[in-house]
């Protein structure tokens, strides 16, 4: 199996990531992110210049408003951590027109009590960390805002915090170490997804309408929704590396063939480390339509024993796709 089959796999039923090509994997401790080229579908509202937290009326209500000219696709688990505002954060995807303000009654407070709030310079949206995901996804459409809270406490635990419901105490305390995952994993010119990998088992897989799309999405997808359980699975820093002799031309020869085996010996990984990925039928339970503008954009719900996220397809065509291991 090549990895360009197996990541068409990964998708049930008759959805396909036809014309997605893998390439050159990037690791950074524990994390290791596989970039996704293929094709773009322009006419979509990128989630930071497009997308707006408009207000917060109420614990669990949230509305965003779409500020851009095209369709905007509501990330999968966004979330806003805001200046004088319970942070919450979002169970579900949805369509927003132009111009068109949506209210979430469903979101997650993801602040337990009053304390830790930032200063206004700090606002900025985050995805929810990959071992809460499965859990919010079950909670859409359930009142309460506090329902996440008990989770967030025992992740907060597993990383030697305080047990309680403050998201932020990973998410704004941890941004530093966290920050790192963004930058030693760099996306590439046209990119439009990513396969996450964690210390070699499979994690997660993104993908984006299109590459400005993306490139809005990896700081919160680097650093939050996969950095987070990647910091806590960091392994021992690796010793210091034999010296290479790169004296003359044989030894620039004798380099390049190097990194070319090595580039090829760490895409015949991924292609085993995917064909190792637990497989089976997922259901599929459509969520919501937007037939407009010359589109049959339909967003479904992904569910199996192995898997779980949101996917949206134009006419059969996967257009955006937020899954990840449960």
């Amino acid at each position: 199996m090549t990895p360009a089959t197996a990541l068409d796999t990964l998708l049930p039923g008759p959805l396909s990531l036809a014309g997605h090509r893998l390439g050159t994997p990037q690791q950074a401790g524990a994390l290791t992110m596989v970039p996704v080229s293929g094709p773009a579908h322009p006419g979509f509202a990128p989630p930071r210049t497009g997308l707006k937290l408009s207000r917060v009326p109420g614990y669990g209500r949230v509305e965003l408003a779409n500020a851009g000219s095209g369709v905007a696709i509501v990330p999968l688990h966004i979330g806003y951590i805001q200046d004088r505002a319970q942070n919450h954060a979002l169970c579900r995807s949805a369509f927003l027109a132009p111009g068109q303000r949506l209210l979430f009654e469903d979101a997650c407070c993801v602040q337990q009590s009053q304390g830790g709030y930032l200063a206004g310079r700090d606002q900025w949206f985050f995805v929810l960390p990959l071992e809460l995901r499965a859990r919010a996804l079950e909670l859409r459409g359930v009142p309460g805002h506090g329902k996440l809270w008990d989770d967030i406490a025992a992740l907060n635990a597993r990383h030697g915090r305080t047990r309680r419901g403050h998201l932020e105490q990973i998410l704004s305390r941890e941004r530093p170490v966290l920050t790192r995952f963004q930058s030693r994993l760099e996306p590439l010119p046209g990119q439009v997804g990513a396969l996450f990998f964690l210390a070699g088992r499979f994690a997660g897989l993104e993908i984006a309408p299109d590459p400005a799309y993306f490139a809005e999405m990896w700081p919160a997808l680097g650093c939050f929704a996969y950095g987070v359980a990647a910091h806590r699975a960091e392994p021992a820093p690796p010793g210091e590396p034999e010296p290479f002799d790169t004296d003359g031309l044989a030894g620039v020869a004798a380099l390049r063939g190097a990194l070319e085996r090595d580039r090829a010996g760490r895409l015949a990984e991924i292609g085993r480390w995917l064909a190792e990925a637990p497989a089976g039928p997922a259901d599929l339970h459509e969520e919501d339509r937007y037939p407009a503008g010359g589109r049959d954009l339909r967003l479904s719900t992904v569910t199996a024993p192995h898997l779980a996220g949101q996917i949206v397809t134009d006419g059969g065509r996967t257009v955006y796709a937020s899954l990840f291991t449960r």
